[in-house]
């Protein structure tokens, strides 16, 4: 009796909620990690916040699962032979969560608001920068919605259609509180918000006008219906609970199983593992404008010091391939060279620490046990780097914490990781930039700069792999940051859950998922 009272005090406290089996019927209940940022789209965000917005607003395109962008709210995109109209025609028959039809207007409402500096939206830049502006949002019809640029932009849609820009997702006004700032997203997805019980769970009621497009699913694109009634993001940050909970019956989607776990699950009856590779990217970053760091030497002894492909190995248990390229493995940009890893070499790493000044005085790289790889990055690069004769200190925070600082550029070093970027510009784009109005880029190269700026221009694709080449050769004189790896998605189903499939974005999708409780 004792033992169930605690298993129930513990299951409380992660809001797991215990529903009867009636009501959990038509529930289905997902484990997250930890608590979403907001529900501000592109705005307040990290992953997760991506994730659950994605099941709440669509914008006008969506990424497959190839990466490659489709019409979502658009019935179409007609792109100008200069490259510099975009006319939206939108689907018929689509209303938001509030009962109102989708119509130009709410478009270019939204749009309105994304570009205004003072939304802080992720993603302004990208569209109001060196690389393109956003000249003109019209509405010539209440159905028809036109985009002018200033220049022509091969990510002009790509940028629309990221998750962490929220899919530019179109919102209703009814979203905004009277002052302007943001309430509550009123959108047109497959589900909408109900309850957030903040640190516990985050609670999607099926929206059953959803106007689903026909065919499959695809990535964040085409058929999304709805099959549950509510899906329930269960806030679980600790990974052996969230087994445990899955174990027991009071998860239905376990969507990022720990690597060490992964045998035992696949043995058990009535499991099933879904292994997808990731376009993600876990990396230690440097910071160079640190006084030690700042000499290239330093940066460059430390990457010599790391066996890279010893630690890809102790982490991911041969799952992944270690890669110093940002550019992911599976990416059709992915090349050859860029498979290429240095060698581990300490006596050249001993000769550069020492010829950059070092004398053993500690080096602090920022970490947290929120992200169980980013921890374990952390204390192997330690390890390695102490043979070296390199002393690495450990600083591990809260989440929330590291994200503030890798915002603001304060750390010498950072294990971390970066959400999945489709395009093999953004890949580069999440580090690299100028520091002085972006202090979370760790790579601050004009010569670079321009690089990428080009490659998000070029439409050619030898001419795009030629840069990203280029640069990755760059980056590894540099070493701005030393790139590890990208992951391998690992979801758990139990039985009773028909039609989930992982994908290279580390976040579930709860669309065409079906529950058969007996």
């Amino acid at each position: 009796m004792r033992l169930r009272a605690s298993f129930l005090a513990l299951a409380a406290s992660l809001g797991l909620g215990l529903a009867t089996p009636a009501a959990a019927q038509d529930t289905l209940r997902i484990r997250l990690n930890a608590d979403i940022r907001s529900t501000d789209p592109g705005v307040n965000r990290d992953a997760n916040t991506d994730g659950l917005v994605w099941h709440v607003l669509e914008g006008l395109v969506a990424l497959r699962g190839d990466a490659t962008v489709a019409p979502m709210l658009a019935e179409r995109v007609d792109i100008s032979e200069d490259g510099l109209t975009y006319t939206f025609p939108l689907r018929q028959g689509v209303r938001f969560h509030n009962g109102q039809p989708l119509t130009s207007a709410d478009v270019a409402f939204a749009m309105e608001r994304y570009r205004a500096r003072e939304t802080n939206w992720r993603c302004r830049g990208d569209l109001d920068g060196a690389v393109t502006r956003i000249t003109a949002v019209e509405t010539p019809d209440p159905q028809t919605v036109v985009m002018r640029l200033e220049r022509p932009s091969a990510l002009f849609l790509t940028t629309l259609a990221r998750t962490d820009c929220g899919q530019t997702g179109i919102f209703h006004r009814d979203s905004l509180n009277a002052d302007g700032s943001w309430r509550a997203p009123v959108g047109t997805g497959p589900f909408r918000l109900g309850e957030w019980r903040r640190g516990q769970f985050i609670e999607l009621e099926r929206f059953a006008e959803y106007a689903a497009l026909p065919g499959e699913p695809d990535g964040l694109a085409g058929n999304k219906t709805p099959h549950v009634e509510r899906v329930r993001f269960t806030v679980i940050p600790d990974d052996a609970a969230a087994r445990a909970a899955l174990l027991a019956g009071n998860i239905d989607i376990l969507p990022d199983a720990r690597t060490r776990d992964l045998r035992d699950l696949r043995a058990r009856p009535g499991l099933t593992v879904h292994s997808s590779p990731s376009f993600d990217l876990q990396i230690i970053l440097m910071q160079t404008t640190d006084p030690l760091l700042s000499d290239v030497r330093m940066r460059r002894a430390i990457a010599l010091a790391l066996d890279v492909p010893e630690l890809v190995r102790a982490l991911t248990e041969g799952g992944s391939r270690p890669s110093r390229a940002p550019i992911p493995v599976g990416s059709g940009f992915h090349t050859p060279l860029m498979s290429e890893v240095p060698a581990r070499d300490l006596a050249a790493a001993r000769r550069l620490a020492q010829e950059a000044g070092y004398r053993g005085q500690p080096i602090r790289i920022v970490t947290t046990r929120r992200y169980e790889a980013f921890y374990e990055i952390a204390v192997l690069a330690q390890d390695m780097l102490r043979e070296a004769g390199i002393n690495l200190e450990l600083e591990v925070l809260e989440w929330a914490t590291q994200l503030q600082r890798y915002t603001r550029g304060e750390y010498q070093m950072m294990a971390f990781g970066f959400s999945a970027r489709l395009d093999p510009s953004l890949s580069f784009e999440m580090f690299t930039g100028p520091k002085a109005t972006q202090p979370r880029k760790a790579w601050d190269n004009a010569q670079v700069q321009a690089m990428l700026e080009d490659s998000m221009r070029e439409t050619d694709r030898a001419r795009r792999i030629a840069l990203f080449e280029s640069m990755f050769r760059q980056l590894l004189e540099d070493v701005p940051v030393v790139a590890l790896y990208s992951s391998t998605n690992n979801a758990v189903t139990p039985a009773h859950v028909q039609g989930f499939r992982s994908w290279a974005v580390d976040a579930p999708r709860a669309w065409g998922v079906r529950l058969a409780r007996r």
